[in-house]
């Protein structure tokens, strides 16, 4: 009987799969839709912030020449960095038409940018 057992050894089978490299990919631009292919048509544009999300450097401030803030909406969140070492931001809420003064003394107003 060991004989027996031992003539018929464990079958064992191997699995293989290969990995397809896809070296045709499609341009992302062909695939996007909405707000997502109207940031990639800015970007090939040439614009890299198409919804100004960088940090601006301050400008004079003065009430007579305000830093100018661009927003595509009648009002926006702005914070200020007051001063350079500073650890925490000023927020403020700009609304179209009307400059506002900071804690620190500079003074913003929203203008108006076309929607990307």
């Amino acid at each position: 009987m060991a004989t027996l057992c031992s003539r018929f050894s464990v079958i064992s089978r191997r699995f293989s799969a290969s990995r397809i490299l896809a070296t045709n990919m499609a341009d992302p631009l062909e695939h996007a839709t909405g707000l997502e292919k109207r940031e990639l048509l800015a970007r090939v544009a040439g614009n890299d912030n198409p919804f100004d999300f960088r940090v601006l450097k301050r400008g004079p401030g003065t009430r007579d020449c305000p830093n100018q803030v661009p927003s595509s909406f009648d009002s926006r969140l702005v914070g200020c960095i007051c001063e350079e070492e500073a650890s925490s931001i000023q927020w403020m809420w700009l609304h179209q038409g009307c400059p506002r003064r900071c804690a620190c003394g500079h003074w913003f107003q929203l203008v108006y940018k076309a929607p990307v």
